[in-house]
């Protein structure tokens, strides 16, 4: 599951005290009412399933063999190291066995399991994030299981001739991922419902991150019904795919600012560096842009550091949602936001800039019963007329969002133009009287 910034506690119908100890009681009521509700049916799917389930030593001996894999893949990561906000992993590769190899009480207990060692040995989060992310995937592995064994009685034809097996259990497997991904989604929007649900939901990389992860499963699972000391042989391909997600996902998180989601200033820097070189090679306009936060410091004094970070979130995912996907867009650092936009004129550059003060003096980020709204100060500058490398550029943007902070804020300013100095006005020469030819 993604990890978000936390949200503000304040003061909320007497709950703040509450809420330092027990940060979901600082959440969205219908998100605390969801996590309720999911934990609870969890809960209640582990009695109903356990009381009903006759345990055998050669289900307990694949549990606990499978449940070591995991543990290991755990092992290999905490050695690589986890930023915060990375949350992908491949651990399915041993949930799904679990769900098609043995009755589906076991699916419920896997991601506890594996989600307390991630806990102790990775990195401690907030509990309750711990709590329903087992509840989500140990309900999406139980109706898996009860799907898959409801068309499959002995899974130990998975390893056998014929493809019908292997078919249901990669509809098991996709009804896993979905029931997972919608589960967790809900609980996002749930928490910021301004946002957009092609956010909380798939993107490429995820999409194709989520087949590895099936395909993965699927297999693991045909090699335990064959033998369970095949589990050796599918554990290294299995962590190295592991390390290299995570050195994948280490590399993106080296250079996104951790609170946005935006570069952060030296990645920045290096993509607009590549622009400019770009644009001078083949004539091109570019224009930058620094965008600044008019008085923020008055909403970290009045409603929190929480609720400032809120506005930070808030305003990078209007950016995102208002820029093309080629222009460069980082964080400066503070209140402060660059763009690049690569083809820009003018005139462009202005329209862009105004449309972003309009759209975010729109925006309201709800804190303590109140609504924050903010407005920018935009700085334009335009390359080969306000520079012609990076640092010109900035310096001829911050003098232009200066100027727009002495004019009263909330507006977007250009660099004042130098006019070369008039020309001091002479009189002009006499004429040269024609020479007298008796001269």
């Amino acid at each position: 599951m993604a990890v978000t910034s936390h949200p503000s506690i304040k003061s909320r119908d007497g709950v703040s005290t509450l809420a330092c100890r027990w940060p979901l009681l600082g959440q969205r009521r219908p998100l605390v009412g969801y996590v309720c509700a999911i934990v609870a049916l969890d809960l209640a799917a582990i009695v109903l399933f356990a009381a009903s389930t006759e345990f055998t030593w050669r289900d307990v001996l694949t549990f606990g063999a499978l449940m070591g894999c995991g543990a290991v893949c755990i092992e290999a990561t905490r050695r690589l190291g986890v930023p915060a906000g990375v949350s992908r992993d491949l651990l399915s590769a041993w949930w799904l066995p679990v769900a098609l190899l043995l009755p589906p009480v076991y699916a419920l207990f896997a991601p506890i399991v594996l989600q307390i060692l991630l806990q102790v040995r990775v990195r401690a989060t907030v509990l309750y994030r711990r709590v329903f992310s087992s509840a989500a995937i140990g309900l999406a592995g139980c109706t898996a299981s009860v799907v898959f064994h409801r068309f499959v009685e002995d899974p130990r034809v998975l390893s056998q001739d014929g493809g019908l097996p292997i078919i249901y259990a990669v509809v098991a497997s996709v009804l896993f991922c979905l029931l997972n991904i919608g589960l967790i989604a809900i609980a996002a929007h749930t928490a910021d419902p301004d946002i957009a649900w092609r956010e909380v939901l798939w993107d490429r990389e995820s999409v194709l991150l989520d087949i590895v992860e099936l395909c993965l499963g699927v297999m693991v699972s045909i090699c335990c019904s064959l033998n369970l000391g095949l589990l050796v042989l599918t554990l290294p391909p299995v962590v190295l795919l592991q390390r290299s997600l995570l050195h994948a996902q280490l590399q993106a998180a080296a250079r996104t600012d951790a609170k946005t989601g935006l570069l952060n200033a030296a990645a920045w820097q290096r993509e607009a560096d590549t622009e400019i070189v770009r644009a001078r090679r083949t004539g091109d306009t570019l224009a930058l842009l620094i965008i600044d936060i008019d008085h923020f410091k008055r909403v970290n004094d009045a409603h929190g550091h929480l609720v400032g970070d809120q506005v930070l979130v808030g305003l990078a995912a209007t950016l995102r949602s208002q820029l093309r996907d080629y222009d460069v867009v980082g964080r400066f650092g503070g209140e402060e936001f660059v763009v690049l936009l690569p083809g820009a004129d003018m005139e462009e550059a202005c329209q862009v800039a105004e449309r972003l003060r309009v759209h975010i003096s729109h925006m309201a980020v709800p804190a303590g019963g109140t609504l924050i709204r903010v407005t920018i100060s935009v700085g334009v500058a335009l390359m080969s007329i306000h520079g012609d490398d990076l640092i010109d550029l900035l310096a001829a943007a911050d003098l232009a969002l200066y100027r727009a902070k002495e004019l009263g804020r909330d507006q977007v300013c250009v660099p004042v133009a130098q006019q070369p100095p008039p020309f001091p006005e002479t009189t002009p020469p006499p004429r040269s009287l024609p020479k007298d030819p008796n001269l």
